[in-house]
């Protein structure tokens, strides 16, 4: 199998993972955690990051629509604002804007450069899509765990 191809089916399957963690999950779950880990910031950074290191580079990064800066950090000592959350419906359309250009963002990466893209990284470019497919699955784990808590089922997604 081409390496592409293995990252395409991986990506797809991560993100129908996260999709399937923010569909099912129950309205009082949406918001619950400890501010700035309540299960919508989680969700959004998840894919926040896995849109932004699908590019070739930073400079390549188009945010989505209705991105909001202080949004993407996850830890307490960054003091990120309280905000109105996104609505799962509006999460499932980002979700989604990321999963249909996946084929096409894979396919202009570099796998062979020395170079991820991103200044704060210093790893070749296949090793950091590697990582982004570790942080997707990572944070979709959070969510899924949490969901399991309240005795959701969720399917297995191998390859899409």
């Amino acid at each position: 199998m081409e390496l592409k191809a293995a990252l395409k089916g991986q990506y797809h399957a991560g993100i129908a993972m996260l999709r399937q963690a923010i569909e099912r999950c129950p309205d009082d779950l949406w918001t619950a955690g400890t501010h700035p880990r309540n299960f919508w910031r989680i969700a959004y950074h998840t894919a926040f990051y896995t849109h932004l290191y699908l590019q070739t580079n930073e400079d390549a990064f188009v945010p989505w629509t209705k991105h909001r800066d202080t949004i993407t950090d996850l830890w307490e000592d960054s003091d990120p604002p309280i905000l109105e959350p996104y609505t799962n419906e509006e999460m499932l359309e980002y979700i989604d804007e990321i999963d249909a250009n996946v084929d096409n963002l894979v396919d202009l990466v570099d796998l062979d450069s020395t170079d991820p893209g991103f200044n704060w990284y210093k790893i070749p470019k296949l090793d950091h899509q590697i990582l982004n497919i570790r942080h997707l699955g990572i944070h979709t784990g959070q969510l899924e765990e949490l969901i399991f808590g309240r005795n959701v089922d969720l399917d297995w997604v191998t390859i899409r």
